[in-house]
């Protein structure tokens, strides 16, 4: 069983924790000792997992933009040479580079340092092997070796600094060369403008992958890495960051935009109108990208995505639908079973930007998504027509909200989840509430057009004391009445703060 310090580093699949002075309230717990009494937890794990004594293992370090980076990355590096690790440093890297060098470069497992689009003061460990991310019993059995103090026996390892991200690049220039198809082979790109912001995070290298295929990128924002993101948060979900890739692109009257989190693990774009492609939308543009070639196929998202994705995907597209839990690994996970199963699952996607298709390794990779997507637009150049062309027949709800309820009582599962049971009893015996047949995480009703038009979820969140609350509808004030009749339920519960 985890303590209370080592249990506080737990994110879901990840490990994230304050490394930075400069929040109040935030003490920095992720220390050099810990982290390396973190960084053996992993090569003990590792050696258990692959069968390899630590001293035959090879592992990648790379790390994002943040400040406290160079100094968690040489803790890692050096607690793993010293058990004997073959260490490869990759220095600056997009998370999704360092699972490739598990399949380019042999290694036994991948770290990245990073802790996504948190503030500049947190940082954090996410961790790969050849099967792709860890799972969250992983992430809590190399925190059981840290809070115990186990170690690998002492041993001489060797760590060498490699520049993987060349590679990588290359890999993603090779796929748009090929994508494209143009006579121009080598400059597939000539004559369209994509404008790249990076947020200041590791995404600034696609600027560059873009431009040696001929595109022009003037016009793009904040390329170069700053830990301390002094532009905006590197984060497609965002609205200030979306603004400013909108804005980008109709500045620059570009052909498209792209913008990254900040390890590149998520990804959006922006059409030539300077409109948003992103969540429900993105999750359309990927699905119709996905289905070529795998008609019928299933395409597997989280469960706030709209009535209108849903109808998209199985009528418009004939795919299938299947909306599951929040969190990209669940994600990722049930696309990964399915096609074990036999079903045709191309893509599992989140509508955070979190987008994993089959032909890549199932790896949530943002340059990959947005890669696909300018193939795509280029295509459709030769056809004389837009990107934007594809999801013209997407619903979109007229009003949508989202409210987080903070729960009140120290057991908040057991709270949220009695919550949820008698929600779902008040739903079924609850006239004009229509439960949904395909729900698979907390409770999601629907209403006719006179009862708020609309639907909403209410689920508990996958890590915190927190119940969110996502409404839509399709009529002006929908939402609001749709609000008022949830009320009526959520006043007779305890233990939720509303």
């Amino acid at each position: 069983m985890l303590n209370t310090f080592y249990k506080g580093f737990k994110s879901g699949t990840d490990i994230r924790g304050v490394a930075l002075e400069g929040v109040k309230g935030q003490e920095i717990n992720l220390t050099d000792e810990v982290v390396a009494s973190m960084a053996r937890g992993f090569v003990l794990w590792l050696s258990d997992k692959v069968q390899k004594k630590p001293s035959e293992l090879k592992i990648s370090i790379g790390r994002d933009s943040r400040v406290s980076g160079p100094r968690i990355a040489k803790a890692v590096s050096e607690a793993m040479r010293d058990a004997g690790v073959y260490v490869l440093d990759c220095s600056l890297a997009s998370t999704p580079s360092m699972f490739m060098t598990t399949v380019d470069l042999g290694c036994d497992g991948a770290v990245q340092i990073t802790a996504s689009h948190h503030p500049f003061n947190r940082n954090g460990l996410k961790f790969f092997t050849r099967g792709g991310g860890l799972e969250g019993s992983d992430i809590e059995a190399i925190l059981e070796h840290a809070q115990n103090g186990d170690s690998p026996e002492k041993a001489e390892g060797k760590i060498e600094q490699v520049d993987y991200m060349s590679s990588y690049c290359e890999h993603l220039k090779d796929i748009i060369k090929k994508g494209v198809n143009s006579e121009n082979y080598d400059k597939p790109l000539e004559g369209f403008k994509i404008v790249v912001d990076a947020g200041n995070g590791v995404g600034g290298f696609y600027a560059g992958v873009l431009e040696d295929l001929g595109a022009d990128t003037t016009g793009s924002r904040y390329l170069d890495p700053d830990g301390m993101f002094p532009n905006h948060v590197p984060n497609p979900e965002n609205k200030e960051a979306m603004a400013s890739i909108c804005e980008a692109v109709r500045e620059s009257k570009a052909d498209m935009g792209v913008i990254f989190d900040t390890d590149v693990d998520r990804g959006g774009a922006v059409d030539k109108s300077g409109n948003e492609i992103n969540r429900n939308r993105l999750v359309a543009l990927a699905a119709a990208i996905a289905l070529e070639g795998n008609e019928g196929g299933t395409i597997v998202t989280d469960s706030i995505t709209s009535s209108g994705l849903k109808e998209f995907i199985e009528k418009d597209l004939g795919g299938k639908h299947y909306r599951y839990r929040r969190g990209y690994k669940n994600v990722i996970d049930k696309g990964l079973e399915l096609n074990a199963q036999g079903i045709n699952c191309p893509l599992a996607i989140e509508t955070s930007g979190h987008a994993a298709m089959r032909e890549n390794y199932f790896l949530d990779d943002g340059a990959y998504l947005c890669t696909k997507i300018i193939i795509k637009m280029a295509q459709l150049k030769k056809q004389g027509k837009e990107i934007e062309s594809i999801t013209a027949s997407l619903k979109e709800a007229k009003e949508e909200a989202e409210i987080r309820f903070e729960i009140t009582e120290s057991d908040f599962r057991a709270c949220g989840e009695r919550i949820i049971n008698d929600l779902t009893s008040y739903a079924e015996k609850t006239e004009g509430w229509l439960l949904a047949n395909d729900n698979r995480e907390g409770v999601r009703v629907s209403f006719g057009k006179n009862d708020g038009d609309g639907w909403f979820l209410l689920r508990l969140s996958v890590h915190d004391p927190i119940m969110p609350l996502n409404i839509e509808s399709d009529s002006e004030g929908g939402v609001e009445l749709i609000k008022s009749k949830l009320y009526e339920f959520l006043k007779t519960t305890s233990g939720l703060k509303i």
